[in-house]
């Protein structure tokens, strides 16, 4: 009996190479994107063919056919640029202040250690709490105007910004931070030219994640307020039954949300490029 060793391991782990590098063409020239369109354009297909078979009720859930013919017409009868401009208005006010504040208290909170250890978790539960179901007491306290939707939307995206900003001043090395006291910096400079740069990809996971949620609940306030904004355009659709449009005008929103993510992922993209 010849005796084995790694050598007769050799013919296996060629033929295995050979198979990977044969796989490996396809998988290249599948782009994520193509992958997306047919994941989207299968759903879209079952859900019109689920429509057309009666499985789904046209008057809860018409077909994608149909919401598609309706977006010539939402355009034609409602103000659904002024609505965007009014949503788009008060997400970048929330936004912006989310963004100060958010920025603050990470970096506050990464300065104080016993700040940082009692105060995470609360601003990780605020984060998952659906706040805008606390409407009712912002319309008391400020009222039903352009100001309470803006401060909801600064109050439910500045946690994830605050959070994300935390850890990506925590995860600043070490020898960075050594660097900048040997250059006798002081806190301000220290965080401007050393500690910012060095977190900003986490921070803009934040950035992110806050422009979504003041998206979100800037048009969810808007529903619930009947108040301006493509949130009011969607009340309004709904309650003159016109389903069609509705879901168009929420197919809408979604698109801005996707735009507002790309437009952020750009903007990353350049700033770190250009450090």
């Amino acid at each position: 009996m010849r005796g084995g060793g790694a050598s007769d391991l050799m013919p296996l782990d060629q033929t295995l190479s050979r198979s990977a590098r044969r796989r490996s063409p396809a998988a290249r020239h599948a782009p994520p994107w193509a992958m997306r369109i047919v994941v989207l354009a299968l759903f879209l297909a079952i859900w019109q063919g689920s429509s057309v078979l009666g499985l789904i009720s046209d008057f809860l859930l018409p077909s994608p056919l149909e919401i598609a013919r309706s977006l010539q017409g939402l355009f034609r009868d409602n103000d659904v640029i002024g609505a965007f401009m009014s949503t788009f208005i008060e997400t970048l006010g929330a936004f912006a202040a989310a963004t100060a504040a958010g920025v603050a208290a990470g970096f506050g909170l990464h300065r104080s250690r016993l700040a940082g250890r009692a105060y995470t978790d609360w601003l990780g539960a605020i984060a998952a709490a659906p706040l805008v179901l606390l409407y009712p007491v912002f319309l008391v306290v400020i009222g039903r105007n352009v100001w309470t939707i803006i401060v909801m939307g600064a109050i439910v995206a500045a946690p994830p910004i605050a959070l994300k900003s935390k850890e990506g001043l925590d995860g600043v090395r070490p020898v960075l931070i050594a660097v900048g006291r040997s250059l006798g910096l002081d806190p301000w400079r220290m965080f401007r030219a050393i500690q910012l740069p060095a977190a900003l990809p986490t921070i803009f996971t934040g950035l992110r994640l806050g422009l979504i949620f003041a998206l979100i609940n800037t048009v969810g306030v808007e529903f619930l307020l009947a108040f301006g904004g493509l949130g009011s355009l969607i009340s309004n659709l709904g309650d003159h039954f016109d389903l069609p449009a509705m879901y168009a005008a929420i197919l809408f929103v979604v698109l801005v949300s996707v735009i507002f993510l790309y437009l952020t992922e750009r903007a990353e993209s350049w700033l770190l490029s250009s450090r």
